[in-house]
């Protein structure tokens, strides 16, 4: 079994006693508010982390990361190594927004 599936399994526990048999503690409630808090904040860093290099090659190159992206899917740009790298950081800034979005949703 892998560590995200025994996550997974230690989170369906606590889903089933909080919904079928009524259990609410705060202390629970508290440290899921804190890891989810912390979550964003380690997010949010990756975020701005890949923001600063996706800016790099937007002033390298004249051009936006979204219009690259979708004109490199296209096939227009080519498969120099930088935008193979740019393509990169752009999807991996979309998943963390992706993350951060949930998480921001539940914290809320």
């Amino acid at each position: 079994m892998t560590k995200g599936e025994k996550t997974l399994e230690k989170l369906e526990i606590l889903h089933r006693i909080y919904s079928q048999a009524g259990y609410s503690s705060d202390i629970v409630e508290r440290t899921l508010d804190k890891l989810i808090a912390h979550e964003i904040a380690i997010a949010q860093k990756e975020a701005a982390s890949l923001q600063a290099e996706l800016q790099t090659f937007e002033a390298q190159y004249q051009m936006s990361s979204e219009d690259f992206y979708r004109r490199f899917h296209l096939g227009e740009m080519g498969d120099k190594v930088d935008f193979v790298e740019w393509s990169a950081f752009y999807k991996m800034r979309e998943s963390v927004q992706k993350r951060l979005e949930i998480l921001r949703s539940q914290s809320a």
